[in-house]
Order: structure tokens, then sequence, then C-alpha cells
């Protein structure tokens, strides 16, 4: 992967500012490892979902609520994912959840996104471990049970992992984009 060719889309959407704030750190991350501003950030509330067709590589924050819910920029959204040609991007996913608050619903819609967007032929990266998580189920887990598919941040519970988490995470994208690229 050439430095001066990575161009970063992030979208997000955020009711707490919790996800806005997790994209800014992703994107400070990747941004001081690049040593340039190679992330460009927006809000889907103010941006079109459709601007992400710009981008080669895409990363989507998403926060579940209650009962296993969108959040909601992304679910007066939602059909707008429909209409994405995401074909030979590459996509990563974080979402923020309460483990503990909504043990049976953790990170749902985390899962509910990757599905669409898995269906727009794009090729996900940025998969997480799951260990060091309390919860009884979640829609985000991969087949093998063994992941997420996508970074799992819980600002309520684990607020003092998550620098620590998106770290990890930056530093587990790009080695697989890496990958990608040879």
């Amino acid at each position: 992967m050439s430095d001066s060719a990575v161009s970063i889309g992030l979208f997000y959407g955020s009711t707490t500012c919790y996800t806005e704030m997790a994209a800014e750190k992703i994107q400070n991350a990747l941004n001081d490892i690049f040593q340039e501003p190679v992330v460009s950030v927006f809000n889907i509330k103010e941006t079109a979902l459709k601007q992400c067709e710009d981008y080669d590589i895409l990363i989507f924050g998403i926060s579940t609520w209650d009962f296993g819910e969108l959040q909601e920029d992304w679910e007066s959204h939602w059909e707008d994912i429909k209409q994405l040609d995401l074909t030979g991007k590459t996509v990563a996913i974080f979402g923020l959840g309460d483990q503990m608050g909504y043990a049976d619903w953790f990170q749902d819609a985390v899962g509910m996104l990757h599905d669409e967007v898995i269906l727009r032929g794009c090729q996900v990266i940025g998969y997480w471990p799951n260990q060091g998580y309390e919860f009884a189920h979640s829609k985000a887990l991969t087949e093998d049970k063994q992941h997420f598919v996508g970074l799992a941040l819980d600002d309520e519970s684990q607020f003092d992992q998550t620098d620590a988490r998106i770290a990890a995470w930056v530093d587990q994208l790009l080695e697989e984009l890496q990958t990608l690229d040879a």
C-alpha cells in the first residue's frame, strides 16, 4: 500500500457523540501513522452515503441502541445502503454498545451493517476478537463465534479500554490492507 495513494472515508452516525469521538480517534491514529491527513470523516446525518463510493477504503461507525436497534441516522438512511456500489472496495466497521445493560443485543447494529455492506460487493476487514467482553448474544459475531465482524467498543462498561482497542485495531487494519496489496 503506497502511502501517498491512501484515501480513507470514515462515515458514522452518532446520537450521543460517543461514536463521533471514536471516529475522531480512529482518524487521528491513522493520520498520525501516515503523517498526513488520509482520513476524511463524515457524519451521515449531514452527508449522503452515496459519497462513500468516492473512496476505495471505507470505515463505517455505528452504535446499537436499546434492544438491538440501529442508531437513528443509520436507520433513516438504511435503504440508501442498498443503492451503493461497493464493488472492489475495502470496508471496516466499528461499533459502540453496552454489553452489561444490553447483553442480549451487544453490537447487533455492527452485525446488521456488515450483513448489508457485504452484499454490495466489498471486502470486509477488521474482524475483532470477542475475548474480554461479557455479553449473552450478538448479531455481530462471525460464523465461528470467535470474532466480531468489526471493532467492538463499550464506552459504558469499558471506557478505559477504548483507546487501546482503537490503537490495536488501527494497526490490524494497516496489516490487513498491506496483505491485500501484496
